[in-house]
């Protein structure tokens, strides 16, 4: 999935204080009038907007005498279980706090997710809780991080967003090595990106490799399936054009548990058993994947720790000072073993 990007951000907070050589925070009490801040100070500030053109952003200035009491959450798709599941946390630590919860979605309707986050701007909104599924370096700049905002996910250099953050990477690299563990040599990974792995997905793929780097084998460039989207149907598909490849494979690791899902439907309808074929790992730990036949190995970003993570640094945000340095948050993960790798237990990591 590729993610447009927009041209020329305008001048953010931090390129003023940069040009002025002051914190964010000066130049954040010089717009909005706090008194106690020297005439020097306030000139060189001044000369920093001039020259840049920056323009002030009332509802940033002003948030905390006039707030909605609602925040927003950006995600890709309600329709994907793991983002309903986040919502509903997100939904539930908010409202324990005292606010409401405006939900939209970044890419059901084709646009951009950087671009359709930014719109949110729009709405009556605090601030931003934004999930991205594809997030390139260029995105910060386009992000208006003076208005209060938290990324879930690694963060990115030059974003000057909060993040709550697991290691994706790692987390993979556990899931991947797991089946090694139990003996298994050609492990299929699925969930690539067919026009080059991004955001999370490249994140992902980087565990999968460092797992069979670290035990000493090659990569299988044929054991590597694209999946442009990471529903069911697509997992499916993956796993059918890799049996169809007549590549020998004896377990798969998969970048979300749809696409273990849809993995495991199309082995079984093959004729291959699971797991004494094949094993199989998903990622996410929804719901469903307790309840399959046979249930889903798969990695848990411990889901309601993130929410409330997010949400906690969101609100401090709103409701305390404006931080010069962005902050990290960083969540453990599970790996849930159940029965699709042939045993049942839980590792946290």
């Amino acid at each position: 999935m590729s993610v447009a990007r927009l041209s020329r951000p305008p001048a953010k907070m931090q390129d003023v204080a940069s040009l002025a050589g002051v914190s964010r925070k000066t130049v954040s009490n010089v717009l909005s009038g706090y008194e106690h801040v020297s005439v020097l100070m306030r000139e060189r500030v001044m000369a920093a907007v001039t020259e840049l053109g920056y323009e002030v952003n009332v509802s940033a200035r002003n948030f905390r005498v006039g707030r909605s009491q609602v925040l927003g959450l950006a995600v890709p798709e309600l329709s994907q279980a793991y983002f309903a599941e986040l919502a509903d946390a997100v939904i539930r630590f908010a409202g324990a706090r005292g606010y409401a919860v405006l939900i939209e979605q970044t890419i059901s309707d084709g646009a951009t997710e950087v671009s359709t986050a930014a719109a949110m701007r729009k709405h009556s909104i605090d601030g931003l809780i934004y999930s991205p599924l594809s997030f390139a370096p260029a995105d910060p700049a386009h992000l208006d991080t003076e208005f209060p905002l938290v990324v879930l996910g690694d963060a990115v250099d030059g974003s000057f967003a909060d993040h709550v953050s697991m290691s994706n990477a790692a987390a993979v690299r556990a899931a991947t090595e797991h089946v090694l563990d139990l003996g298994r040599h050609r492990v299929a990974f699925v969930g690539a990106n067919p026009k080059g792995p991004v955001g999370t997905g490249a994140l992902r793929l980087e565990g999968y490799t460092e797992a069979l780097r670290g035990r000493g084998i090659e990569l299988d460039p044929e054991l590597i399936v694209s999946a442009s989207v990471w529903h069911r149907t697509y997992g499916v598909e993956a796993v059918e054009r890799l049996i169809a490849s007549g590549t020998e494979f004896d377990a798969v690791v998969c970048c979300n548990d749809a696409l273990a899902l849809g993995a495991m439907h199309a082995l079984q309808r093959s004729g291959r058993a699971i797991p004494d074929d094949v094993c199989v790992v998903g990622f996410d730990d929804i719901e469903d994947s307790a309840y399959a036949t046979p249930s889903l190995t798969t990695v848990s970003p411990q889901r309601d720790e993130l929410a409330k993570a997010a949400v906690d640094l969101l609100i401090d945000q709103i409701e305390g000072e404006p931080q010069d340095v962005p902050r990290e948050i960083r969540i453990g993960y599970d790996l849930i073993v159940r029965e699709s790798t042939g045993s049942q237990s839980r590792i946290t990591i």
